[in-house]
């Protein structure tokens, strides 16, 4: 196991750069009650350099997630009685992954049966790049044996409790309580997936290297923070990088602004949306 200390770096911006050089990432999320998720993981792909990012939300909450940020498009999909993403949004989803270069799914779309159906269907397309977060995870530990249809490229984003629920709906023994351990032994189970497995040192691996975060503060045990790191991951492998670099700089960055939010806000009144409005500093900083 290589364990990485050095963190990737964005390719330099040619001066004939377009926006599709930069990465087209459609990210399907929300449900009723949950657009701010949908938004929040938007703004993030923006703020992280994505050249065009799309939302696909449940038609029901797309007048409000269409009036938060104009920068993003939308696509409307069919929904349920329950406001959640309907199985009948298939064709609409297949449609929008042929058109982008990175997919995320999960920021608030709450678990039901079509939502399930949706994420089995992205699941079994061959080589997309796709990243799973939230209720994305909790859809995915309800489905048995399903590293076996899986042909994407998955890079998965659970905290502690979702990692729990992957685990136990996957492995048939004791998860171990070595944090590292866990993350390494879940991406082999999941066939060399890139595991990031969020908290106090996060650590992301694909099983042949480990990478522990040293950017971040207690201000990011707030909702939507890890919606945001959904997006800045969506956006920052759609400008060249592998996804274990991608999802390495990306946790650092979401880190490194939540610290820069944090001298000026403090850690106490620090909220999700402070981390994207620190990302421009963040990557500044880096890159000096």
């Amino acid at each position: 196991m290589h364990k990485v200390t050095e963190v990737p770096k964005l390719p330099v911006r040619q001066a004939d750069s377009h926006k599709g050089d930069f990465g087209k990432v459609c990210i399907i999320a929300g449900s009723t009650g949950f657009s701010g998720a949908a938004a929040i993981a938007g703004k993030a792909a923006l703020r992280a350099g994505s050249g065009l990012v799309r939302l696909a939300v449940p038609k029901n909450i797309l007048p409000i997630v269409a009036a938060i940020e104009p920068c993003y498009t939308i696509i409307p999909l069919t929904e349920e009685l329950t406001g959640k993403i309907g199985s009948k949004a298939i064709n609409a989803i297949l449609k929008a992954v042929a058109e982008n270069d990175v997919i995320s799914f999960g920021p608030g779309v709450g678990v039901s049966a079509g939502v399930k159906a949706v994420l089995e269907n992205l699941l079994r397309l061959e080589g997309i790049r796709l990243v799973i977060d939230a209720d994305g995870l909790n859809n995915l530990a309800a489905l048995r044996n399903w590293p076996d249809m899986c042909k994407a490229n998955l890079i998965l984003t659970p905290h502690p409790g979702e990692m729990k629920r992957l685990w136990s709906g996957l492995l048939r023994e004791a998860m171990p309580a070595d944090k590292q351990a866990v993350a390494v032994a879940f991406s082999k189970a999941a066939k060399n997936a890139v595991i990031v497995l969020k908290g106090c040192g996060t650590v992301v691996t694909d099983t042949e290297k480990v990478y522990v975060n040293t950017t971040g503060n207690s201000g990011m045990a707030t909702a939507g923070a890890g919606d945001v790191l959904t997006g800045i991951i969506a956006a920052i492998c759609g400008q060249g990088l592998n996804n274990f670099d991608a999802s390495v700089l990306a946790v650092y960055i979401h880190g490194l602004a939540a610290d820069l939010a944090a001298k000026d806000k403090g850690q106490i009144s620090l909220i999700a949306t402070d981390i994207i409005d620190y990302l421009p500093c963040a990557f500044k900083t880096l890159q000096i």
